[in-house]
């Protein structure tokens, strides 16, 4: 109808030259222009509804903005270029601003849910590799379009794991265990592996395949002459060909200290000393060292059995993270510089100490979740306890009744008081819980575990008001800072130096005591204000660069952008059309001498 009446008020402008005036051949600019304006004039009239796309029903692209893109065989150029064609582009996984894969995790499912909430079509482009497919939202995914871009199987050597002694004495001896993974017929039986620290080796092996691709390898040598300090070491593929480099190397954060982290004494030694120092080695992360008293002032090395000089004993002792004394060790328990102190001290017997002493953990108390589910009263009894007096502040992890009657007696007693964190035990016989085996094992395995991760847990005066709680972290993951200062946490400034230069930033902690830092691969020494540093590696490599299944397929979505109609007087230019167009009919009459 629209339509008609344009050409109806066009017709009427070019017949009322014809008609009307004399027409002659210079008449059809003229009448060209007034059945333009009044065409124009027709539609302002009528005023009709043009069917346009609106700009808020305009696609939101999601594009996974994951390492995964752009790791050997990814499609990021082809799936960059479909996004920008697509709709309006959303970069998932990479900081604000960013345009390149950078994302350490294919995390989709909050952008989605997020861009649900807008009523726009949603296209995501991804290669379909995610990470939290369980979270999406499978009841509307219906609505959503999902394009598929599969990466293309490579030749790749990957080290998928490096595990080893992050802190070692210049005594200790090294050990990395190393497995690594082979895909798409990448060669390498066996691969040859270097640890080496700059130009210098500080370890060499060969690491066999199996005929599915997998291989592990446990490196062991003698830490080489180097200086105490953190040392960045690189456990790399040598002569490795493949399609992606960047998962030929992995990094590790060593640490030479010149006496242990844990230092046990005992005086005189026991099958109490003896499980202890056992379970030490297998559950602590620092560098354990026992010494024993065989003879009265005379020390010898656990294991070895060597004699140690006084000088070697007071220096473990006060440079000790964590300092453990059984019995009675004289001089070297009763100052101690270590920020924490585990002491079982030789103590004299309660009265009925011939009982068997059954143990039972209170709740809620920081060994609690160490003895979940495990039957702790039907464990081995203890053979003899010892008087202990909590204070106010003190908590009780561990009580105890003769025979499972009587009066209940706490056994193991906490407390943290200027800084430094004590464990006091008065009890002895748990030895017996590991020597059984079974769930009893397991118990005493938690209980040494569970007690040094407190124990070790509190302010270290050296970290400052935060520690870094992994020194190494994988290409695209955050570094994770824990707040260990008093009190409240709070915004803590921070300084990283490296070979990219220097950067400054500023930790601000979530309500769980955390903050996480963005830090591009390389190692960085860091300091924080107000005293504490450290040392932070970032790899270049990252599961992201690994292939995995896919647990998103390509499919299109049923929501449809619906046209919006707009009114022609909105458009100005239809206006000035029919001005010029007007003005254009007046010129051209007035050189022809008409009005």
């Amino acid at each position: 109808m629209t339509a008609a009446l344009v050409f109806l008020a066009a017709i009427g402008a070019i017949l009322s030259y014809r008609v009307l005036e004399e027409w002659t051949p210079r008449n059809w600019l003229p009448a060209a222009c007034r059945a333009v304006g009044w065409g124009s004039i027709a539609l302002l009239l009528t005023n009709a509804g043009c069917p346009v796309v609106p700009e808020f029903s305009r696609p939101i692209v999601l594009l996974d903005a994951s390492l995964s893109m752009q790791a050997a065989g990814g499609r990021w150029t082809e799936a960059l270029a479909l996004a920008r064609s697509s709709g309006e582009v959303r970069f998932v996984g990479v900081p604000a601003g960013d345009t390149t894969p950078t994302g350490g995790r294919s995390l989709l499912a909050a952008a989605i849910i997020g861009a649900l909430g807008s009523s726009r079509p949603i296209v995501v482009i991804t290669d379909g590799e995610i990470d939290d497919a369980d979270a999406l939202p499978v009841d509307r995914l219906g609505n959503i379009s999902v394009k598929v871009l599969e990466r293309a199987a490579v030749p790749d050597v990957a080290l998928t794991r490096v595990e080893g002694t992050t802190r070692l004495t210049v005594s200790d001896s090294l050990r990395f265990d190393i497995e690594a993974l082979t895909r798409g017929g990448a060669a390498g039986n066996p691969l040859r592996i270097e640890v080496r620290e700059g130009d210098r080796v500080w370890l060499r092996g060969v690491l066999p395949m199996d005929s599915g691709g997998r291989g592990r390898v446990v490196l062991k040598g003698v830490l080489p002459s180097v200086s105490p300090g953190v040392h960045v070491l690189s456990v790399a593929i040598i002569g490795a060909r493949d399609a992606e480099p960047r998962t030929d190397a992995r990094l590790q954060v060593v640490t030479v200290v010149p006496t242990p982290g844990i230092v046990l004494l005992a005086s005189p030694p026991t099958w109490e000393s003896r499980f202890l120092l056992q379970a030490l080695n297998e559950v602590a992360a620092l560098p354990v060292r026992g010494y024993l008293e065989l003879e009265r002032g005379r020390w010898r090395r656990a294991g070895s059995l060597i004699p140690v000089s006084a000088v070697e004993l007071g220096d473990a002792a006060r440079r000790a993270d964590l300092l453990i004394t059984l019995g009675a060790p004289g001089e070297l328990a009763r100052r101690p510089r270590a920020r924490a102190v585990w002491s079982w001290p030789a103590l004299p017997p309660q009265p009925g100490a011939g009982a068997d002493w059954y143990l039972s953990v209170p709740s809620p108390t920081p060994l609690s979740a160490a003895f979940a589910g495990l039957a702790v009263d039907s464990f081995p009894p203890g053979t003899s306890i010892s008087e202990l007096i909590p204070g106010p502040q003190d908590w009780i992890g561990l009580t105890a009744q003769a025979g499972r009657r009587g009066a209940v007696r706490p056994v193991l007693i906490g407390r943290d008081s200027a800084g430094v964190r004590r464990v006091t035990m008065g009890v002895e016989g748990l030895w017996r819980w590991t020597f059984r085996g079974g769930s009893s094992e397991q118990g005493y395995r938690g209980l040494v575990s569970a007690t040094l991760s407190w124990l070790l847990g509190g302010a270290d005066s050296v970290a400052g008001k935060a520690r870094l709680l992994r020194p190494v972290v994988q290409q695209g993951r955050p570094a994770v800072f824990e707040w260990s200062g008093g009190g409240a946490p709070s915004p803590v400034a921070i300084e990283l130096s490296g070979t990219a230069g220097t950067r400054q930033d500023t930790l601000i902690f979530d309500g769980a005591g955390r903050s996480q830092l963005a830090v591009p691969p390389g190692s960085w020494r860091y300091r924080l204000s107000g005293g504490g540093q450290g040392t932070i590696a970032v790899e270049e490599y990252s599961d992201e660069l690994l292939p995995t299944r896919r647990s998103l397929e390509s499919r299109q979505g049923t929501t449809t952008a619906e046209l919006a109609q707009v009114p022609v007087r909105g458009w100005l230019w239809l206006f000035g059309i029919a001005v010029v167009a007007f003005a254009g009919e007046w010129l051209a009459r007035r050189r022809r001498g008409l009005r």
